[in-house]
């Protein structure tokens, strides 16, 4: 089953709630991971890991760097998923 971009950033914030605190509602597309979430790199890659099995894709590592904001996320999620 396909995710809805609404879907993956509900599901994303959860994660991300999960793993740092950060209240699900915060967390919006066009905040940055770093700048804005205050999410170090460790905490990036538990919810990638998460975020992978949540949403049966493969985020390559190479890819993580390229994920700046929860938008970038939720924009890869979305693609992988077809």
């Amino acid at each position: 089953m396909a995710y809805s971009n609404e879907e993956v950033l509900a599901g994303l914030a959860e994660l991300v709630n999960d793993e740092t605190g950060i209240a699900a509602d915060v967390v919006a597309l066009d905040k940055s991971f770093t700048d804005d979430l205050d999410i170090d790199s460790i905490s990036m890659m538990t919810i990638v890991v998460n975020a992978e099995e949540k949403f049966d894709v493969k985020i390559p590592d190479e890819e993580v760097k390229n994920l700046k904001t929860v938008g970038d996320a939720v924009d890869f999620i979305v693609k992988a998923q077809a």
